[in-house]
């Protein structure tokens, strides 16, 4: 996340949901294709990257879980474009990059009717 800044940088997340919880076990970054004076506080990818991840899961028994993304110089919120943008049954790790430095990372799922996100609990383990 670090090596994007000054602008955003993201990718996906791949795992499994088991008994309801999901379980990340690779992450992948993807080039940031949003216009590039945009890119300081905006991520896009494009739909063929989309598709090529997919198949990777799919070839090693995972599925599409998440996408994460950096906020340069901002907080680890959802910001109202990402809600605008997001899928409810995927987890969104935001990380706030200060001055090229990761300072905090959280988790969000949007709600199933779109209005808002809920904070998730976030474990890192081997």
């Amino acid at each position: 996340m670090e090596k994007g800044y000054p602008n955003e940088s993201g990718g996906f997340l791949l795992g499994q949901v088991v008994d309801g919880r999901v379980h990340i076990a690779d992450v992948t970054g993807i080039e940031n294709v949003f216009e590039e004076e945009e890119q300081y506080h905006r991520y896009a990818m494009t739909p063929q990257d989309w598709m090529r991840l997919e198949d990777e899961a799919d070839a090693r028994g995972l599925t599409l879980v998440g996408y994460y993304h950096s906020h340069p110089n901002a907080p680890a919120i959802p910001s109202e474009f990402d809600r605008e943008h997001a899928l409810p049954n995927f987890i969104y790790l935001i990380t706030s990059v200060m001055e090229g430095r990761a300072v905090d990372m959280r988790a969000w799922q949007l709600r199933q009717d779109r209005t808002q996100f809920d904070a998730q609990e976030l474990v890192v383990t081997e």
